[in-house]
């Protein structure tokens, strides 16, 4: 048969192929160079993990500090897990927790000890939970107009009425009173331990809730000059992001 004369879309452009061996091998020589340019390595974890909040921490600690986040097996390699391998010494003990505990994260930094443990206990950002989190309180919704932010007694805002499509749609047994979405009867949003549903983090955003709490943990740490030195037992980490390393 004859080809067909039409017309064809040919595309040009190719995605470019990440290399996972690249980008991993990049993050051991950034890991390395840093822990030259350092005094000291700490191991870290993150609660509750928010974009925002991690570029504020990082705006705070720029030129004297450097956050990595990475697999521990990558960590490992850039420390070195053994006394032979280990790219100074003391840091494949270090490579170890590093490696035990799949998520945590280093921090080559300036800082003395003192300071990063007051540091980090005191700073932390609110903010508001997402799908999957525990409920710290018990709230239950009054019937009556149903007001931003939420307060006990109520004291905000009302939510306009076109809104209100939205509010019945999350699961609210709202009405339109005299132009206000109002709470037909007092309504149980959440109580204190429970797992938490889209729709219910969607109203706490709403109502102005905050439940969550950004928080970094720090852990076992290695300095240049006193070695590896153990730390507390960290958790993994909830709601990690995907694996970055940026400034």
């Amino acid at each position: 048969m004859p080809k067909s004369k039409r017309s064809k879309l040919t595309t040009l452009s190719k995605t470019p192929i990440r290399s996972t061996k690249a980008s991993k091998q990049a993050l051991v020589n950034e890991i390395r160079e840093n822990v030259d340019k350092y005094d000291y390595c700490w191991m870290f974890s993150v609660g509750d993990m928010r974009n925002d909040g991690l570029k504020e921490v990082r705006a705070q600690w720029r030129g004297t500090g450097r956050f990595f986040f990475g697999k521990g097996k990558v960590m490992a390699k850039a420390l070195g897990d053994t006394p032979e391998t280990e790219y100074q010494d003391g840091l494949s003990q270090i490579a170890k927790a590093s490696c035990a505990r799949i998520r945590t994260d280093a921090m080559p930094c300036y800082k003395s000890v003192n300071y990063l443990f007051e540091w980090f206990e005191s700073w932390h950002k609110p903010e508001y939970a997402r799908m999957g989190a525990k409920s710290t309180m018990d709230i239950t919704l009054p019937a009556g107009p149903l007001l931003t932010p939420f307060t006990d007694p109520p004291s905000g805002d009302p939510f306009p009425h076109s809104m209100e499509p939205q509010l019945r749609a999350l699961g609210l047994t709202t009405s339109l009173v005299r132009g206000i979405p109002s709470l037909n009867n007092p309504h149980v949003l959440c109580v204190k331990g429970e797992k938490l549903s889209s729709e219910k983090c969607r109203i706490l955003k709403l109502l102005a809730i905050q439940m969550a709490d950004f928080r970094i943990h720090l852990g076992s740490r290695w300095s240049k000059e006193s070695g590896f030195v153990e730390g507390k037992e960290l958790d993994e980490g909830s709601e990690k992001e995907d694996e970055m390393e940026e400034d």
